[in-house]
């Protein structure tokens, strides 16, 4: 969980920064680093609860 939060924190100042960048610059590939940094922390997230869940159903004594 640890190294999720740490991914977490980073993306979300990723994305803060690349907005900010926008928000100076006017320039639209800031918004769009900004959407795939969103798209694939979501995604590296739901692989990580994906795993989780795994585990927890894997390793349910029988």
């Amino acid at each position: 969980m640890l190294i999720l939060r740490i991914a977490a924190y980073l993306v979300v100042a990723g994305i803060g920064g690349a907005l900010l960048l926008y928000a100076i610059t006017r320039e639209r590939r800031y918004l769009r680093l900004a959407g795939r940094l969103a798209k694939w922390g979501l995604v590296f997230a739901l692989v990580v609860f994906a795993l989780l869940v795994l585990e927890r159903v894997v390793l349910v004594p029988v």
